[in-house]
């Protein structure tokens, strides 16, 4: 399958061009992030400049550069793309230069980790931006491009392989472009800061988050699994999450004394990379985490439909010291959505703990199966 899948970013960025702000565009590596400025600056009669930072050259051209240099680079072409900003030292500094010097140019950002990792982005581009985040390929944008029957039969795929573009468009090579995904650009960022002094330990960290994914996370229980101290794990899993690799679910708490209140889950935005780390490409029929991969799968899933519709939801997960539990929840507007995903619903009749229903604004509770799942997600 390999015709090209548009994104749910691309009419919002485009409707964003040329109003005097720089776009900023988010994302681990490998999501499409250049793929989708291509398909936007495609057809346009505007001259593009593409800078790639993960060149030297251009990397240190653009932590040193001054206005009249600025003004000879930029030359006649009206759109700048500038791919992997986050390498470049300063490059707030840059980008607002750009963008208040040269208002008839329109600035195209990428950068694959949290740009406070090496310089402020937000200080020098206060009211100057517009920040999206590109996440792997949604199950909307794949029912948008190829219809409801793919939609169907990737799903397990997805569940195992993820929805990273390469995959999804090479599904017979999904492995072995998973695994040099997994090697060569996962921690490409991470390993290029100083913060990162002990690379075999973030490996070990990321198996046992692997490992514990739906599960509750204790710093100190993974600290001594992996050999360190619970500083070193909550700064490494705070790093990973700064590069779109793992996000962090609180436990909520507000109004009971029995609610967990320092608990945390740690899922990954895309089942490839989680399966990859640690190298189980297994079929579900033969996994004893499917239950696991659901789970993460489709808050991933939830999150990325979230963002592209302009839902603001908090999201978190309850549990109380009587082990009462939600797998997921949802405040959006001061009313709560529950969520509890369940990959073979049959198993066991479903009841949402009462303590929860009776002390909070809840509008709707829902168990989500893979029979059910899409209307969540679109």
């Amino acid at each position: 399958m390999k015709e090209m899948i548009q994104r749910r970013l691309q009419p919002v960025i485009e409707s964003k061009l040329f109003k005097g702000k720089a776009i900023i565009l988010i994302g681990a590596r490998q999501v499409g992030k250049s793929t989708l400025f291509n398909q936007i600056t495609q057809g346009r009669k505007e001259a593009v400049l593409t800078l790639n930072c993960d060149e030297p050259e251009v990397k240190e051209m653009l932590a040193n550069i001054n206005t009249s240099e600025l003004k000879m680079l930029i030359g006649n072409n009206r759109i700048i793309v500038i791919d992997e900003a986050q390498r470049v030292s300063e490059i707030g500094l840059t980008l607002k230069r750009i963008t208040d010097n040269f208002t008839n140019v329109q600035l195209l950002v990428t950068g694959s980790s949290s740009f406070e990792l090496q310089s402020n982005l937000n200080e020098p581009l206060t009211g100057r931006k517009y920040e999206y985040h590109l996440y792997p390929i949604s199950t909307a944008e794949l029912y948008d491009s190829q219809g409801l029957l793919p939609v169907k039969q990737m799903f397990e795929s997805r569940l195992i392989y993820g929805s990273y573009p390469d995959i999804i468009n090479h599904t017979d090579e999904a492995k072995e472009l998973l695994m040099n995904i997994a090697n060569s650009y996962l921690y490409k960022d991470l390993l290029a800061m100083n913060e990162i002094r002990r690379p075999i330990l973030l490996e070990k960290l990321l198996i046992a988050l692997a490992l514990q994914v739906s599960s509750e996370v204790s710093y100190n229980e993974v600290a001594q699994t992996i050999g360190t101290d619970n500083k070193t794990v909550e700064k490494y899993i705070d790093l990973l999450e700064k590069c779109y690799v793992i996000f962090r679910l609180n436990a909520f708490n507000r109004n009971l004394r029995t609610e967990l209140k320092k608990s945390k889950k740690i899922y990954f935005y895309d089942n490839g990379i989680r399966n990859a780390v640690i190298q189980n490409f297994a079929p579900l029929s033969l996994r004893q985490d499917t239950g696991a991969l659901w789970e993460n799968f489709f808050i991933s899933e939830r999150i990325k439909a979230n963002h592209y519709n302009g839902n603001y939801a908090k999201s978190f997960f309850w549990r109380t010291t009587q082990q009462q539990e939600i797998d997921y929840i949802e405040e959006a507007d001061g009313n709560f959505t529950a969520f509890e995903m369940k990959w073979n619903p049959n198993k066991r009749p479903i009841t949402f703990p009462s303590p929860f229903l009776n002390n909070y604004p809840v509008k709707e509770t829902v168990v989500i199966t893979p029979e059910n799942y899409l209307e969540w997600v679109m």
